[in-house]
């Protein structure tokens, strides 16, 4: 089953990351995305930290479509195990 939208966390400025939930059968899967993997989406460097959460909005449907993927793929991490996102996850498949 595919992950569904949840809701923005919050942006944690000691591990630069973007802190989010998506929902699995009603159930909350903690997901977090790295700032620079946003940045890159973006195209751009060095978001402001007060500019985070609009940025993930920006960006929300690239960034779920994504941890769904990874969700539904098992490459869960951490305790409880959740989806962390990193630059490398967004990177065009080798040919």
């Amino acid at each position: 089953m595919a992950l569904t939208p949840g809701a923005f966390g919050d942006y944690d400025y000691n591990r630069m990351v973007v802190r989010f939930t998506m929902k699995n059968d009603g159930a909350d899967v903690t997901c977090a995305i790295s700032t620079d993997a946003m940045d890159q989406l973006e195209g751009s460097s060095r978001t402001p930290p007060e500019q985070r959460e609009q940025q993930f909005m920006r960006l929300r449907d690239r960034i779920e479509a994504r941890a769904s993927l990874k969700f539904s793929d098992v490459e869960l991490e951490g305790n409880p195990p959740g989806v962390i996102l990193r630059a490398i996850d967004f990177r065009p498949p080798r040919k």
